[in-house]
């Protein structure tokens, strides 16, 4: 695949309890980073990676969102309601799967985003697909890259790109919250809660599960005092890629 997928989902329906007192007013998503919500960060690199359609699965004061989203035009955004139900990841994008059709498509979670440093990561991921031996594709970022990232590694990459827990050794590299995966994975999936680690785990027991590294800086939002660690890692990689 050289054009890279066409539709995304984004994982915004979590509850966002650890960004408390901000969240009781607002969902996480909506989180401003530098003058732009958290959504709109991952968003905006969907659709300067030429994405048309985004699945935005919605559940804690799902209006916001839905009003938010409202205007956008690039990429279109259809809303996936949860507000009923949280179905954690790997449910809602099952719930899903009827938007977001039969071929690749990427996922991005909702409180991430990160700064390019030269060619967009997401064309570089969809460049690395290779759909006859890949069922996902990671993204992944270093410890040194990361902002904001309190836990230790995720994997373990073998030359190949080949991915493997890596238990927190500090060799290994983190999830970086987008990632290109079939469908076909999904296959006979519940839309019942549960977890993409699972698919994560398939993956890797059928050696299908393969990782790229970005380039750049990735951030990671998860309480209200990486806020200004954030924002000051955004001022920094931009004045760093000028």
């Amino acid at each position: 695949m050289t054009t890279g997928p066409d539709t995304a989902i984004v994982l915004a329906a979590g509850l966002g309890k650890r960004m408390r007192p901000i969240t009781d007013a607002i969902p996480k998503p909506l989180v401003r980073i530098a003058g732009k919500t958290l959504l709109d960060w991952g968003l905006d690199s969907l659709a300067a990676a030429g994405v048309g359609k985004a699945v935005v699965n919605v559940h804690y004061l799902p209006e916001q969102i839905v009003a938010h989203v409202a205007a956008r035009r690039a990429p279109r955004v259809v809303i996936s309601d949860e507000s009923g139900r949280l179905l954690d990841s790997a449910g809602g994008i099952v719930k899903a799967l009827p938007e977001l059709g039969q071929e690749p498509f990427y996922i991005l979670n909702a409180d991430t985003f990160w700064i390019d440093h030269g060619p967009l990561n997401l064309g570089r991921l969809a460049l690395a697909w290779d759909v006859a031996k890949m069922d996902i594709l990671l993204m992944l970022a270093d410890l040194h890259q990361a902002t904001g990232h309190c836990g230790s590694t995720d994997f373990l990459v073998a030359p190949d790109g080949a991915l493997r827990r890596s238990k927190g050794d500090p060799a290994g590299l983190i999830y970086a919250g987008a990632a290109i995966i079939h469908p076909r994975l999904f296959k006979n999936a519940p839309a019942e809660p549960h977890s993409l680690n699972a698919y994560f785990d398939k993956a890797i027991a059928g050696g299908r599960l393969f990782g790229m590294p970005m380039h750049g800086r990735w951030i990671t939002v998860g309480t209200p005092d990486a806020i200004p660690l954030a924002e000051d890692a955004v001022a920094g990689a931009l004045i760093g890629s000028q």
